[in-house]
């Protein structure tokens, strides 16, 4: 599943202004079910560098209100998502369902220079029943996405909530190429969180992840 709109106008902005930004390890090709060797890796995955915090989302008194809290990365800018302007009703709730979670708050980069989102998916502890494991809801999550290969799979930690997280390369029809993604999940009293990141392509993907880094690294309930 595809969220349009937005992703089509960023691609025409980006036509003359994105820059090359050094790449990082390409995925390999694994299931990743026993990779279990990257918890509490403060430095972030792969060496990546932890953006600088500017606030904090997930609060009831922020732009969205989360069952779980994390730090924003500066000039970010987090929005709650409510409808598809102009959708169809019917098509739009499908649009903005995923799984057992629903889409409700959408972070611009493009503010802080880049061309994509952090985006994060709730679900409600009956929507989230398959996902009573971090991983299981990962998974349900995920059966949703088309065009998905080198899945890899890894038991992580968000701040310290138990959590899983995948990165995988997404063969992207629309744009004619493949990209790096991700996504993060935890399960909470309050329900399941996913956390995606993707981008416009590969090199926004991985000039975007020090954002999200930040949020995965400082990521609690919502209560705690």
């Amino acid at each position: 599943m595809r969220i349009p709109g937005r992703a089509a106008v960023g691609a025409a902005v980006a036509i003359g202004v994105i820059g090359m930004f050094g790449a990082l390890t390409g995925c390999s090709s694994d299931s990743g079910d026993d990779n279990k060797s990257r918890k509490g890796d403060k430095s972030g995955k792969g060496g990546v560098k932890v953006a600088a915090a500017s606030g904090e989302l997930g609060g009831r008194d922020t732009a969205c209100a989360l069952p779980v809290r994390f730090s924003l990365a500066k000039s970010w800018k987090p929005e709650a998502v409510k409808e598809l302007a102009g959708a169809d009703p019917e098509l739009g709730s499908t649009l903005l369902s995923q799984g057992p979670v629903t889409l409700v708050c959408e972070i611009d980069a493009k503010p802080a220079g880049h061309i994509g989102f952090l985006r994060v998916w709730t679900g409600d502890k009956g929507k989230a029943a398959a996902g009573s494991e971090p991983r299981q809801l990962l998974k349900a999550f995920m059966a949703g996405e088309k065009g998905v290969r080198d899945a890899r799979y890894s038991d992580v930690k968000a701040g310290d909530l138990p959590a899983a997280e995948i990165s995988y390369i997404l063969d992207n029809p629309d744009l004619d190429e493949s990209k790096r993604e991700r996504a993060l999940a935890v399960v909470t009293p309050k329900g399941g969180v996913v956390l995606h990141l993707g981008g416009l392509d590969s090199d926004e993907h991985d000039a975007m992840l020090p954002a999200y880094e930040l949020a995965k690294q400082t990521m609690a309930g919502a209560g705690g």
